[in-house]
């Protein structure tokens, strides 16, 4: 009697050949702009204490309120799966005193991230995010740098229907001119109880409501954008003409606030118009008092995270990617022992070249195993017999046009 299949939970996002190879594109050109740009890896855990992200992220948000995956530890300790990055990498830079060396400090990250959501196409339980933080220097040209390496790696992956928007949450004297007209504003509203607790906490959490109730009776509500001190303003100015610079067409939106309460500055999302309601792949902005608020120093920083998964949707809504992707250079049916020994030596020495080769196991027939090669996407075929082994050189076959070019084994290498 066969036990029962066990399937993965609902709502993880999880992907299998040929689709991870896509998977894999996706992710590796949205780091690539990073690495270029001087940032380097930072590898942390996926569960934290839970008050990291409590103080961190903010109790007025879904992410802290509605999302988290929260657990008591054999210790009685409340533990975390990281819902975002940002907290995480601020913590360990404090830990391991990163904010003490040269500054900035520039790192990258890639990871599973977690939120308990009500799944649907583009929004998961588990899911996955590139992302770098930029921390200790407060510049609006290391800002427009920060954006300008995310639409590099959309670009990288061919995206071209999307946008960015971008806004400005403005300092501290510009957040609290703008709070005072607000909490007024938000006054003569009819709020349930758990809306009005969220708006106490932070009333710019309502322009981030997505009910059409709220986002109508919100729509004549004060504009934070309207409240910028001169400093922020000329600010937000100077990142506006970086971009322009850079050739990076934007859109400003006054009304976005991102889901996270640590944001400050500037603060975009970049948008992709053939994914519906989940349209959004990556953002981020300047957080001012992240690091103080979690035992560090009074330093600014800037991030963003953009979504692994949407990113792929998002290529292949626009056709820009394939699922069968992935290519071998080499596959080499071996016939018999003695060739299959053969095989594994050519096989390992062209790999320490850099190629990626295959071998037919299994002592197929020559018909089944020449199915398996046109199916693996290999680029050349050669097959290895005794007749092979005797002159050392074998018929390279090109998979793409048929055509065979009789080539010696110990010039493999430079027929690929």
């Amino acid at each position: 009697m066969s036990g029962k299949k066990i399937q993965a939970p609902k709502g993880v996002s999880e992907y299998v050949p040929p689709r991870s190879v896509s998977f894999e594109f996706v992710r590796e050109s949205l780091i690539n702009p990073a690495r270029r740009a001087g940032y380097q890896l930072i590898e942390l855990p996926v569960f934290e204490d839970t008050e990291l992200f409590t103080r961190g992220v903010g109790e007025s948000t879904d992410v802290v309120s509605k999302e988290m995956y929260t657990f008591e530890d054999r210790g009685g300790r409340s533990i975390t799966l990281r819902p975002e990055g940002t907290a995480g990498v601020m913590r360990a830079v404090i830990e391991h005193g990163l904010d003490r060396a040269q500054l900035p400090t520039k790192l990258w990250y890639s990871g599973a991230f977690f939120r308990a959501e009500r799944p649907q196409a583009g929004r998961y339980r588990q899911f996955y995010q590139v992302g770098i933080e930029a921390i200790g220097l407060d510049d609006p040209a290391i800002d427009a740098e920060v954006i300008a390496i995310a639409d590099a790696g959309f670009k990288a992956i061919g995206l071209t229907k999307y946008r960015l928007d971008i806004t400005s949450l403005g300092d501290s004297q510009s957040r609290a001119a703008h709070r005072i007209d607000l909490v007024k504003f938000i006054a003569s509203m009819d709020l349930d109880e758990a809306t009005a607790l969220r708006a106490q906490i932070n009333p710019l959490r309502l322009f981030d409501d997505k009910r059409p109730q709220i986002r109508s009776a919100m729509e004549k509500a004060p504009l934070l954008l309207d409240y910028l001190s001169q400093a922020s303003r000329e600010n937000f100015e100077q990142v506006r003409r970086y971009l322009e610079a850079l050739g990076i067409s934007y859109v400003i939106n006054p009304r976005m606030v991102r889901g996270l309460d640590y944001y400050t500055g500037t603060t975009f999302e970049f948008v992709h118009e053939l994914l519906g309601a989940q349209s959004g792949i990556g953002g981020g902005g300047r957080y001012d008092g992240l690091m103080s608020e979690l035992g560090g120093q009074e330093l600014s920083g800037i991030g963003f995270g953009l979504g692994v998964d949407r990113a792929l949707l998002a290529a292949e809504s626009e056709g820009v990617i394939s699922a069968d992707a992935f290519v071998s250079d080499l596959f080499i049916i071996p016939l018999g022992g003695g060739a299959k020994e053969q095989a594994l030596r050519i096989a390992s020495s062209l790999r320490k070249a850099g190629k990626v080769v295959e071998i037919a196991f299994g002592d197929r027939a020559l018909k089944g195993a020449m199915k398996s090669a046109d199916k693996s996407g290999a680029r050349y075929v050669v097959v290895l017999g005794d007749e092979e082994l005797n002159s050392q050189s074998v018929e390279l076959k090109n998979m793409n046009s048929g055509v065979s070019t009789s080539v010696s084994i110990d010039s493999l290498i430079n027929a690929l």
